[in-house]
């Protein structure tokens, strides 16, 4: 049996709502545990080829929802192979210290904004050192593998810029990364603490000491190794969320096991077991907050920008690019017999299937035909 974050959900029922969380949490909560239930409603399909009809209830659609990211992902990652220069790309992390978590499950928006701005403030200023305009797609992660609250930036960035004519110019080529790393970690750390001194300096106040005293991460991995490459890790990271189905391994009356890696012993792979309230409580850590844009594009990858000057860009570094293949329709494979596509021939709502679905086989389109396999 697969087990799902949506069981946890159901095993606590009514009780979710002493939990403490506020009103959008349980919300998105709620839509993580009728997702794909009769409580959506659904739709009955019938396959092109073998004639099998069946019911699929419908998706939440919510962005924390483990069941329906597959689709947002694919259709993200579709969008952005257009845009790649023939470049290198590095994959960056900015992370936050654990001294500001309480700030962040106070007031996430402030937190994750002052992120996003000061480590493209960060990047740009030794760019423009470099007198170029770099880029950076970044992506917000606000867990860790144990489900804590781990505030982090994966980021990536072309290894050069645009100079002021408009030209490509590579800042280095052998291998490193564009700018010194521990420069970049501290002026990283000024940039956010200052960023945070002048829209809350009460909350700067009560963090000061802890947000100086320690060294700031920030991370930087060797270049991918071809515009493929960096599609990849874009699907990997976009639309991830703080925990998968797949990695949770048994739900009993009162706790749940899932696997994690501990990075504090090189990514060993382990289980933990926490109740149920614990392990709810730790994944509404992860619910953004409404509207929440939680990737973002700047310098010469904002869609400004990109509107204006990206052709010509790509003209001149001899970049062919392909017309945009008009969306077709998606058609789920039929589980009957594998190689139909199913077509949609009836909706309905919570109440439940129509009739001649139920059992009612006189009313049943001739065409179609229930799978006996």
């Amino acid at each position: 049996m697969q087990h799902e974050v949506a069981h946890v959900l159901g095993k606590l029922g009514q009780n979710i709502e002493n939990l403490g969380f506020n009103t959008w949490q349980l919300r998105t909560l709620s839509a993580v545990r009728r997702c794909r239930t009769s409580a959506l409603g659904g739709h009955i399909d019938g396959c092109d080829t073998c004639g099998n009809i069946s019911i699929s209830y419908n998706s939440c659609r919510n962005r924390h929802c483990p069941k329906c990211q597959g689709k947002n992902r694919e259709d993200w990652i579709q969008a952005r192979q257009s845009e790649l220069l023939p470049v290198p790309y590095f994959h960056v992390v900015f992370t936050l210290p654990d001294s500001i978590n309480v700030l962040a499950m106070q007031d996430p928006r402030l937190v994750y904004d002052l992120l996003f701005e000061s480590a493209w403030a960060t990047l740009k200023s030794f760019g423009k050192a470099k007198e170029i305009q770099t880029g950076m797609i970044a992506v917000l992660h606000t867990w860790g593998q144990n489900l804590s609250l781990h505030p982090h930036l994966h980021c990536i960035v072309p290894g050069g810029g645009v100079d002021k004519n408009g030209n490509w110019k590579n800042i280095r080529g052998d291998g490193k990364f564009l700018f010194p790393v521990k420069a970049l970690s501290k002026v990283f750390r000024a940039k956010y603490c200052a960023a945070l001194q002048a829209k809350s300096p009460d909350n700067y106040t009560r963090v000061k000491k802890q947000l100086w005293e320690k060294q700031w991460v920030f991370f930087a991995k060797k270049p991918f190794g071809s515009p493929k490459s960096v599609v990849e890790y874009l699907g990997r990271y976009t639309h991830k969320i703080a925990i998968s189905n797949h990695r949770i391994k048994s739900i009993d009356t009162q706790n749940v096991t899932f696997d994690y890696k501990d990075y504090r012993v090189a990514g060993v792979k382990k289980q933990m077991t926490l109740t149920h309230q614990e392990f709810i409580r730790r994944f509404s850590l992860h619910i953004l907050p409404k509207r929440f844009v939680k990737i973002r594009h700047y310098g010469f990858l904002s869609s400004t920008w990109k509107r204006q000057k990206l052709k010509l860009l790509q003209e001149k570094l001899k970049v062919k690019v392909l017309d945009k293949v008009e969306k077709k329709p998606f058609l789920p494979k039929c589980p009957c017999c594998k190689t139909g596509n199913l077509h949609r021939i009836a909706v309905f709502d919570q109440r439940g299937p129509p009739a001649w679905y139920l059992g009612n086989s006189q009313n049943s389109p001739d065409t179609y035909r229930h799978c006996e396999s």
